[in-house]
């Protein structure tokens, strides 16, 4: 590794995924999204949420606000999903150094209550930031509900930051959660990094981690890994280290397209880019038919017909005939644009019951299996958690907000495992992909990057 930093003239490894706070990107909306959080935490009552998808950038702001918090705040880190109601209670507990008993829950609350009252009247305040909170049982928030009960005649005495992916806010729909829901007096969300914005990012982690030369990575490579990432940070560090480690390998002091690839082809989770298969067997067997068809139409057509001689004009002539209507041209049928290998990893992926689902990605086979490569739609998601019930969930939701049958779910197959894209809509091209994502609704506009993807490009990813 010492070679490797060396050789970009590097102090220390660029796009490591553990959080390091000395690479925190304030662009993006991070640095806003962390000032309103600084403020809500130190200003506000009730409860905060922070959401975003895996690998958005979740851990690394937590980590952040809390070096930003002021010394007068005394901080409480959760990072365990699994916690009972009770575990967490003592959990807090043990984070503040405070003995409780641990056979009664009515104890803990109230030395917890009696310890906070204390850092109050002291000037201190307390905040618990809890992390996967998306993963927690519900009895465990309801506790984290009757933890934001505690306060003073007039004022809270702990402020609650709740980090999680989207799942968190399905959990919050539910009936049995909405006295929780209300106490959430402000929502963020971590969008996805858009492809302009990647190549800044890409540029500052390489700044921080002391490089002092021009660019490395070529506009073009930004594009692709931009793209094969869909704009989350920890994807975009795997694929800029693997790229770098591919430029090194060669002797090379800058990233282009093949390295990109290169990289992109050695991930797990980026769409495959590899070479359409079959392409140069339909062209040879297209340029066959012409052959065929031809040599068809010389065995098949009728032999000519001599010219009609004139008959004398005395002679009678006879009424013209009307010439026999010719048979319709067959029409062409249309190629298939899906490999037999690709409908039976569609086909691999157990949907369960879920008959939304079902339909959906019956939905998508035909589109795949159909529209030219030009051809874009809008990608809403694209997700590790392949859970069948989940997506029927999420079609349930979103046949209020679209048309259903506008919606594509593909599963994509890698390494034994699925993986979910959801996409929207059958458009001309690029343009006009992007002018039709403006139109969805709000909702969706805020919680998915929107990105078009042609056809060809999803296809490839199976």
């Amino acid at each position: 590794m010492s070679l490797y930093l060396e050789h970009f003239g590097l102090k220390e490894a660029p796009f490591r995924i553990t959080p390091h706070t000395d690479f925190f990107f304030d662009g993006a909306d991070r640095g806003a999204t962390l000032e309103a959080l600084l403020y809500a935490t130190l200003h506000e009552e009730g409860i905060v949420k922070v959401v975003g998808e895996v690998g958005s950038g979740k851990t690394m702001l937590c980590r952040v606000l809390i070096e930003r918090l002021p010394a007068h705040v005394e901080t409480v880190y959760l990072a365990n999903p699994s916690f009972t109601r009770d575990e967490i209670l003592h959990a807090v507990a043990e984070e503040l150094d405070i003995e409780v008993p641990r056979e009664r829950v009515t104890g803990a609350l109230n030395a917890l209550h009696d310890r906070l009252i204390e850092s109050y009247g002291g000037g201190r305040r307390t905040v618990i930031l809890i992390d996967e909170a998306h993963a927690m049982p519900e009895e465990t928030l309801e506790q984290v509900r009757l933890l934001s009960n505690l306060e003073t005649s007039r004022h809270k005495l702990l402020q609650i930051v709740l980090f999680g992916q989207p799942e968190l806010d399905e959990v919050l729909a539910l009936a049995s959660m909405r006295q929780l829901k209300d106490r959430i007096t402000h929502s963020f969300r971590m969008r996805p990094l858009q492809a302009a914005e990647v190549g800044t990012y890409l540029s500052f982690r390489m700044r921080a981690a002391g490089y002092r030369g021009p660019d490395i990575f070529a506009p073009a490579a930004v594009t692709l890994i931009a793209r094969a990432a869909g704009g989350l940070s920890r994807r975009i560090n795997i694929l800029a280290d693997k790229s770098l480690l591919s430029a090194y390998s060669e002797g090379a002091h800058g990233v282009g397209v093949r390295q990109a690839r290169a990289a992109i082809a050695d991930s797990e989770f980026a769409p495959r880019w590899r070479a359409p298969r079959g392409r140069l067997a339909f062209a040879a067997a297209a340029a066959a038919g012409v052959l065929l068809g031809a040599g068809a139409y010389w065995l098949l057509a009728p032999a000519p017909v001599p010219p009609r001689v004139q008959a004398p004009a005395s002679a009678p002539v006879a009424p013209p005939q009307a010439a026999a209507p010719s048979a319709p041209a067959p029409q062409p049928q249309p190629q298939p644009l899906l490999e037999r290998e690709q409908m039976l990893r569609l086909a691999g992926y157990d949907a369960g019951r879920n008959r939304l689902l079902h339909a959906r990605i019956e939905a998508a086979r035909d589109k795949l299996d159909s529209a030219p490569d030009a051809r874009h739609s809008i990608e809403l998601y694209f997700t590790d958690n392949s859970d069948p019930d989940r997506v029927e969930r999420f079609l349930m939701r979103a046949r209020d907000l679209v048309p259903l049958e506008n919606l594509y779910i593909v599963p994509v197959e890698s390494g034994g495992r699925y993986r979910i894209w959801a996409l929207y809509g059958d458009f001309a091209g690029e343009p006009e992909a992007q002018q039709a994502a403006k139109r969805l609704p709000p909702k969706y506009q805020q919680a998915f990057p929107l990105v078009p993807r042609s056809f060809a490009e999803v296809r490839r990813a199976l």
